[in-house]
């Protein structure tokens, strides 16, 4: 899915939004998720997983074509864990709903 067909489905599952509305929408969750791996936060979305940045520390590289030795700086790399609802959902269990309101009280 790519993220037209992303706004398109969710447009279409919301008539209420407009498609420019929705569009919107998408693109402040992606530039807020950014930002946030950009300051270096970790973001959990309870149920689909948790997105955050590793650190890759400095090494020393190959070039293939001369075999010549090359500094490979550190850097963060984005990374994405999934959570257990989405892995169960992956591996063909069934869809939870969202729950709604407050849990039931326990006896």
């Amino acid at each position: 899915m790519t993220k037209s067909e992303l706004i398109a489905a969710l447009a279409a599952a919301n008539p209420h939004l407009r498609q420019p509305d929705v569009e919107l929408i998408v693109a402040t969750i992606f530039e807020e998720i950014t930002a946030a791996l950009a300051r270096g936060d970790r973001v959990e979305l309870r149920g689909f997983g948790a997105f955050s940045a590793k650190k890759r520390d400095a090494r020393t590289g190959r070039n293939p074509r001369t075999g010549e030795s090359v500094a490979v700086s550190g850097k963060a790399v984005p990374y994405f864990k999934p959570g257990k609802e989405l892995r169960e959902r992956v591996n063909g269990g069934p869809l939870q709903q969202p729950r709604r309101g407050a849990a039931p009280a326990a006896d």
